[in-house]
């Protein structure tokens, strides 16, 4: 072991697993475990650390003794840049065993529940190209390469139309060709960075503030849809309808072709104005004959087919029989409860945002849906006794919370109510596992179904079956 500027350095190492958020795993000589950034399991590599705490290292593997057989060649040549897609290195079969290991581990020792055997995790029958959304940034000062600053290149154009280097806020990777979102997601993107710069059009300055040009958005269907959103920074009209104009011509089948003007100090839409320029205001996903309209600021699972898997596998655990009241808690847009609805006595719906709700309202009266009902509020404050006694005691309650899993009060108010199953879809097993240790008193994990909704990265989702003891 060697030191230099203070860090230490780690020769031939052996990286013995993968970590929380996409890391690998070494054990230093010390004891300490040592998360890793750019290793996979089975690597031999001398790691520089960068960062000291009480039981752990945080580094770099800046040598390799010996490649992992897990290794496979990657595909994009941003790999090494982007951080979108950390394990796109690891093959595949290897993505989906870490995977379903973090799942059980998780549940296992944060949770410290009882588990069935685990099913084994469903792959993604698509490995890349699967996201129906994908967001690029505009920039003036594109990111380089230390390649790039150490030649004393002067690079006249610093335009960049791509996505944030990680852990750099105001540097954007310009991005060729991204394996993430189906055709003609790439066209459209560099047409629109091409014609922008033919236009002199200026590209977004996040440090000043300044720049006409600062987001893209893409979103497609399975059914052939395309969305097109272009976020401003100031309006100038003139400029504004010649890039709108030439992206029309260009793509005559974009079905929806919107902006946003949007002088505030963050880009994101949400509190904005959405204006449509051509075509519908919306797009349209279909599942099983059901129909679901999704504008700019719907939320919707990004993974569309893998979705439908998700969501089957959701109402198989239910199990429901054709009388049942169900409860949907956090239900987005209503997706899960418009697709059980059929074979549901009643679904009652809940969900903290406005916008959600309206969308699941509007999307249940276009697929005809008479057995649902929707509510807006905040979880823990709406999901109480008097929601209760007027709506009925639910006899299953789906619940799929965000990544900081259900508040302590939604909790206890389901204990209360005991019914007698829940299905619970999580994106995040340790919150997941940590709200089942404390329903653990009354329900028992009698199903457990990890889903890889996101292949090449880390992110898991898993949907969990707990009965009455």
């Amino acid at each position: 072991m060697a030191r230099r500027n203070k860090r230490k350095v780690f020769e031939d190492l052996e990286v013995i697993d993968a970590g929380a958020k996409g890391k690998a795993v070494a054990k230093a000589p010390d004891g300490r475990v040592i998360f890793i950034n750019n290793a996979i399991p089975g690597d031999v590599a001398t790691i520089e650390t960068y960062k000291k705490r009480k039981s752990y290292y945080e580094g770099n593997a800046i040598a390799f003794s010996t490649y992992s057989d897990k290794r496979v060649e990657p595909v994009c040549q941003h790999f090494d840049t982007c951080g979108g897609c950390k394990w796109q290195n690891m093959g595949y079969e290897h993505q989906l065993y870490f995977k379903q290991k973090e799942v059980v581990n998780n549940l296992q020792r944060l949770g410290k529940v009882e588990l069935p055997e685990v099913t084994p995790i469903l792959g993604s029958k698509d490995i890349y190209f699967y996201r129906n959304k994908m967001e690029f940034s505009f920039s003036d000062s594109k990111w380089l390469t230390q390649e790039q600053i150490d030649s004393g290149e002067v690079i006249e154009n610093r335009n960049a139309l791509g996505f944030h280097k990680p852990g750099m806020w105001d540097k954007i990777i310009d991005i060729k060709k991204c394996h993430l979102q189906r055709d003609p997601s790439n066209a459209i993107r560099n047409f629109v960075k091409e014609k922008a710069q033919e236009l002199n059009l200026s590209f977004f300055n996040p440090r000043k503030q300044e720049g006409f040009l600062r987001t893209l958005m893409l979103r497609t269907t399975t059914t052939g849809d395309i969305m097109v959103l272009v976020q401003f920074y100031f309006e100038d009209k003139e400029n504004r309808e010649k890039l709108l104009d030439a992206i029309t011509t260009e793509f005559p089948e974009i079905t929806s072709l919107q902006y946003v003007v949007n002088s505030k100090g963050n880009d994101t839409i949400y509190d904005q104005d959405v204006i449509c320029c051509h075509g519908k205001d919306h797009i349209t996903e279909e599942m099983e004959g059901l129909q679901f309209k999704i504008n700019a600021k719907s939320f919707y699972q990004t993974n569309s087919e893998q979705a439908h898997e998700l969501y089957k596998i959701t109402r198989n655990f239910a199990d429901l029989k054709g009388d049942e009241l169900v409860y949907d808690l956090y239900t987005g847009t209503g997706t899960i409860a418009q697709f059980v609805a059929k074979n549901a006595g009643k679904v009652i719906g809940v969900e903290s945002v406005p916008e959600a709700i309206e969308a699941a309202k509007e999307n249940a009266q276009l697929n005809k849906i008479e057995n649902v009902e929707f509510y807006v509020g905040d979880m823990k404050k709406v999901f109480n006794e008097t929601f209760i006694n007027t709506h009925g005691k639910p006899d299953v309650v789906i619940t799929d919370p965000p990544r900081d899993g259900m508040h302590t009060d939604v909790v206890m108010q389901l204990l209360k109510l005991s019914p007698s199953k829940i299905v619970y879809v999580s994106c995040n097993s340790a919150t997941q596992a940590r709200d089942l240790a404390l329903l653990d008193e009354r329900y028992k994990v009698t199903k457990v179904q990890p889903v890889d909704m996101f292949p090449q990265t880390h992110h898991v989702e898993n949907v969990v079956l707990l009965e009455k003891r």
